[in-house]
């Protein structure tokens, strides 16, 4: 990762690559459970459960209302908030490493349409090479240009797509799945074919190259079949890697409390520069 700029797939999970998670400590991450593949009666190729997927597809729906909380986490980041689509407003606070390693960063953005803001701040002793550090560390909220962020996976938040991770997109790329419990599934995804989902950098899935075809998941749902967690295990060099991503409190998200005029400043030009 170079300091001038960061992933545009920042919020996306961009951070949560392997490569991106090298400049700050790792040495937490936790090994994976790889689920076993159930063989068919031939003894080679999985079967699939055709009510568990349409189960597993069925339990993303409620998140098309846009009411609910959420998190994503992985490789030393964390990223969680809330979206509330009656109120056309969503929160999300992203975390990438520790006070004590080379780079930490620390993202606080509001969304309330029309308007954007985020405060940023950047430390670290990589951090002091970053353009305009004393433009981006300023302890306010800057309010975005809409027009600049349009599009972007870091700064950006499309109120027709209001699923940060994308779960649907995952779920819609899943190869196969059982049922391991009350509400809990196992099974395998091809992420090459969940390349928009928000939860994933398509440089990480050029990384796994094939391996990106068939990589284990696990999942849960609450007692109305809404998707509560779902875990992707990486394989390859990244083995041992997780992308968690959890959803709560459907229904009752609550409205974005816009930061007071007082603590709001312009965004200056390297905030746009760090994300482009």
């Amino acid at each position: 990762m170079t300091v001038r700029r960061l992933s545009a797939g920042l919020v996306a999970v961009a951070l949560l690559t392997p490569g991106v998670a090298a400049c700050t400590k790792t040495d937490d991450a936790r090994p994976a459970a790889t689920p076993s593949v159930t063989a068919g009666a031939t003894g080679g190729v999985p079967e699939v459960d055709t009510d568990a997927k349409q189960a597993l597809l069925d339990s993303t729906r409620e998140i098309s209302n846009g009411n609910f909380r959420f998190s994503m986490s992985g490789a030393g980041s964390v990223i969680e908030g809330q979206v509330h689509q009656p109120s056309q407003s969503a929160e999300m606070r992203v975390r990438l490493g520790e006070p004590a390693d080379d780079l930490a960063i620390s993202l606080d953005l509001i969304h309330a349409k029309p308007d954007s803001w985020v405060k940023v701040d950047l430390n670290g002793q990589a951090a002091t090479a970053v353009p305009g550090l004393d433009r981006l560390n300023l302890g306010k909220y800057q309010h975005l240009d809409q027009n600049r962020i349009r599009g972007d996976r870091a700064l950006g938040f499309d109120f027709d797509q209001v699923d940060p991770a994308g779960s649907e997109a995952l779920t819609q790329a899943v190869t196969e799945v059982r049922p391991t419990g009350a509400g809990s599934y196992a099974g395998t995804i091809d992420l090459s074919k969940a390349a928009d989902a928000g939860s994933l950098d398509p440089t990480l899935i050029a990384a796994l190259g094939a391996e990106a075809d068939s990589v284990p998941f696990t999942a849960t749902t609450d007692p109305q079949g809404r998707l509560t967690e779902l875990v992707i295990q990486l394989p390859g060099q990244a083995a041992g890697e997780e992308i968690r991503v959890t959803y709560s409190d459907y229904g009752n998200a609550t409205e974005a409390r816009k930061p007071s005029a007082d603590q709001v400043v312009e965004a200056p030009p390297e905030l746009y520069d760090l994300f482009d």
